[in-house]
């Protein structure tokens, strides 16, 4: 299936809304496939003030994503302390400690909402924030560590349940996810994927989480070159759809999802004020 896609890259400082009390649009992580009637596509966005039941994305470098809600709730995954030349201070970000790309150890003191994604060695961590709009949840996962060891529990797949939609991000993935880890994840209607091909899982296997998740939308992150990037694409574009965005934005609405699942190429880009 063809989609027009037009874009509108206009980048502008905004203001953060204050969050109030709300009631969050259900989502259906753990609904049943056949509950997705009626989602046919997505359109690009600007960073603005988002409409309701819509949640933007930017892709920023990395794996970090700015997730945009309706209220002004700026929300940043693997956060590295730095998304741009921009006055914007992120209300929540998400960190995964595989590498120093993903997280910081002297995040802004202002962001009122830090998440790691790993806690003591090999214990794991926990979280279930419900800020009213949005719900952020993880689901923990093993990664390599040092000397080709193993730290159980060490990275995050967090879930951001929000408009009704269910956003996820792998992290620095090291091993396809159990059946537990997979129920607990849920049915995730857009998911970030790391595709380096090695740094984090290798491609056949992380082509065969992203085919079991089936996911209405997949951006690819976290890849090293395009080499990489294509090889991602040319291993899926059997059961998925390919649309080459070249921009760093998507607006996302539960009612205009695509029919088919669809692998959407985001360009980073960093947030700057104009």
């Amino acid at each position: 299936m063809m989609f027009r896609l037009i874009a509108a890259f206009i980048l502008m400082s905004a203001p953060l809304f204050a969050q109030d009390a709300t009631t969050r649009t259900p989502s259906h992580c753990h609904a049943l496939a056949d509950g997705a009637a009626g989602m046919r596509y997505v359109r690009l966005a600007s960073l603005r003030t988002v409409p309701d039941e819509t949640v933007d994305l930017h892709y920023i470098s990395h794996a970090s994503f700015l997730i945009r809600s309706a209220r002004g709730l700026n929300m940043v995954t693997d956060f590295t302390g730095f998304i741009g030349n921009t006055r914007i201070i992120p209300d929540l970000v998400t960190m995964n400690h595989a590498h120093d790309t993903h997280w910081t150890a002297f995040p802004d003191p202002a962001i009122a909402h830090v998440l790691p994604g790993w806690g003591p060695f090999g214990e794991g961590v926990t979280h279930r924030l419900d800020l009213g709009e949005v719900l952020i949840r993880n689901v923990s996962t093993d990664i390599r560590s040092q000397f080709s060891g193993v730290e159980p529990n060490g990275n995050s797949v967090f879930v951001f349940e929000i408009a009704g939609l269910c956003i996820g991000h792998l992290g620095h993935l090291h091993h396809a996810p159990t059946d537990e880890q997979y129920a607990a994840i849920g049915r995730l209607d857009v998911v970030m994927v790391p595709v380096d091909g090695g740094m984090t899982l290798d491609l056949p296997t992380m082509i065969s989480v992203v085919k079991r998740l089936r996911s209405r939308i997949v951006l690819p992150m976290h890849w090293f070159s395009d080499f990489a990037l294509e090889d991602f694409l040319d291993g899926i574009d059997d059961e998925f759809s390919v649309v080459r965005v070249e921009g760093p934005m998507l607006n996302v609405r539960r009612n205009a999802l695509p029919s088919h699942p669809t692998v959407m190429v985001l360009r980073p880009q960093y947030l700057r004020d104009e």
